[in-house]
């Protein structure tokens, strides 16, 4: 048996497969948060036990006694701060945690925007970052920044907790704002800001590193026999790309749920400021860029809770038989990301007449969101990266309208995976090609099913809509400046 784990931020998810990729189970336990004054926190030691509980509950009722390997994914900012006993020294500080915005100021006084991207191939400095949550703690809580044996990011921590074995995955250590993502190494200029050494940091490793096996007494209260070994993985929209079978460079992995976000790898480049977020990627020595949109789904969702009295299904199917509206949205409810970032833009209908109904303006909405994903699509081609295809996954991809819009506004080809949870399935792949059953990821997804694929339809009324989007867009900014 093989196991990949998602550890989300919502959920704990785990799915067991055999040795030719057959799904045997697959369940999820929810995630429990402290909220206090504006922090997100919660109990570390706790989320690994829940993660236990989870493993221990699967393997009994499905009758497992041996697993072979373990491989994980999820997410990567959270910051678990241990000591010299390998204890937590307090709650593991979440990436939804913004207490360190005043220490992002004082960062943006040593560092450039030009500098730090050329570096972490991040564009700005951030309260997600764990680096801006360090220099937090040396100045409001001394006891805990001067007795920090060991500063983790929380699947780092996990495998620590599972095995012993301290290692940092480099797709991971991406997002800690302290990691140099081209040359492979800590950053010792963030680190002599923030006051720590690459001795308080966990060894770098290559992503999808097979670093140990599951502690003799962890396997025993398991109810498996000893010997499993333990994989880093990679970060969860990676292991999303080895799940839906992209992972030759020739295609665009979309998750469209809360946040948008597009993963892609790069074509090697001697420009380290390209204007789009840049990752180290689940294979040595590549990057992938991962264009983030804050207002994905999250803007349709806004729509129908405050607007709209139906739900989806009957959205879709009213939208499919009525004429498309000439209605345009600007979908930044939350300012906009990639690839503007421009945090005064905001949410926008414009075109409204008598005639149209909250159904026209949800369509908008959703062309909106697909206007934005052409935005990125096109800065990845300037870029000199040039995918033939979307795969869509999250709950967008359940929308054939949508799926459609996409197609036709972008000019990609969008397929749907069978897999839904396509990052467990991908870090079940990354276990089962360290462990030798398959010999590449190319050969372990050559076999993974897609469900459908939507054409792209373009025409010449969706370009000059797409023109109007981003006049409107640009008019938008303008006049949010005005005082």
């Amino acid at each position: 048996m093989y196991i990949g784990i998602d550890l989300g931020s919502t959920n704990i998810k785990a799915a067991v497969y055999d040795g030719k990729m057959n799904l045997v189970d697959r369940k999820s336990k929810g995630v429990e948060y402290i909220r206090e004054n504006g922090f997100v926190e919660f109990n570390a030691e706790e989320y690994c036990q829940t993660l236990l509980c989870l493993l221990k509950e699967m393997f009994k009722q499905n009758n497992i006694k041996e697993v072979k390997h373990i491989a994980f994914t999820g997410q990567a900012e959270t910051l678990v701060i241990i000591n010299k006993d390998g204890k937590p020294l307090t709650n593991a500080v979440s990436w939804m945690d913004e207490r360190s915005s005043e220490e992002c100021k004082v960062l943006e006084k040593q560092f450039t925007a030009r500098e730090c991207e050329a570096v972490t191939g991040q564009q700005a400095i951030l309260p997600t970052w764990p680096a801006t949550k360090i220099l937090w703690f040396k100045n409001n809580r001394q006891e805990i920044f001067n007795n920090a044996d060991c500063y983790m990011l929380l699947k780092d921590y996990v495998v620590y907790f599972l095995t012993g074995k301290k290692f940092s995955d480099m797709s991971i250590a991406t997002f800690s704002f302290y990691f140099d993502i081209y040359n492979k190494c800590y950053w010792q200029k963030m680190l002599n800001a923030i006051g720590i050494t690459e001795n308080q940091l966990p060894p770098l490793c290559e992503p999808c590193t097979t670093v140990g096996e599951i502690k003799a007494e962890t396997a025993k209260e398991l109810g498996i026999f000893g010997g499993t070994k333990v994989n880093v993985g990679t970060l969860d929209h990676f292991a999303g790309m080895i799940g839906t079978a992209n992972v030759n460079g020739d295609g665009v992995t979309l998750s469209t749920g809360t946040v948008m976000a597009m993963a892609v790898q790069a074509k090697e480049q001697k420009n380290k400021n390209l204007g789009v977020a840049m990752h180290y990627g689940f294979l040595p020595n590549t990057h992938i860029m991962l264009p983030v949109a804050e207002s994905g789904g999250v803007s349709l969702e806004w729509f129908k809770t405050n607007c709209l009295n139906a739900d989806y299904d009957t959205l879709n199917k009213v939208l499919a038989e009525r004429k498309k509206p000439d209605i345009l949205f600007l979908p930044y409810l939350v300012g906009t990301n990639a690839p503007e970032f421009h945090t005064n833009a905001t949410g926008v209908f414009w075109g409204l007449r008598g005639e149209h109904d909250a159904f026209d303006m949800a369509y908008a909405v959703m062309e909106g969101v697909a206007f934005v994903l052409k935005k990125n699509c096109d800065a990845i081609k300037e870029k000199g990266t040039n995918p033939n295809c979307i795969i869509a996954t999250g709950g967008g991809a359940k929308s054939d309208i949508w799926c459609q819009l996409q197609a036709d506004i972008t000019g990609l080809p969008i397929k749907i995976p069978a897999e839904k949870e396509a990052a467990c399935l991908g870090a079940a792949i990354i276990a089962l090609v360290a462990d030798g059953v398959f010999e590449n990821f190319q050969q372990a997804t050559k076999n993974i099913a897609f469900v459908r694929e939507f054409t792209p339809n373009q025409s010449e009324e969706l370009k000059v809509k797409y023109r109007k989007f981003n006049e409107l867009y640009n008019a938008s900014l303008k006049i949010a400046d005005i005082k």
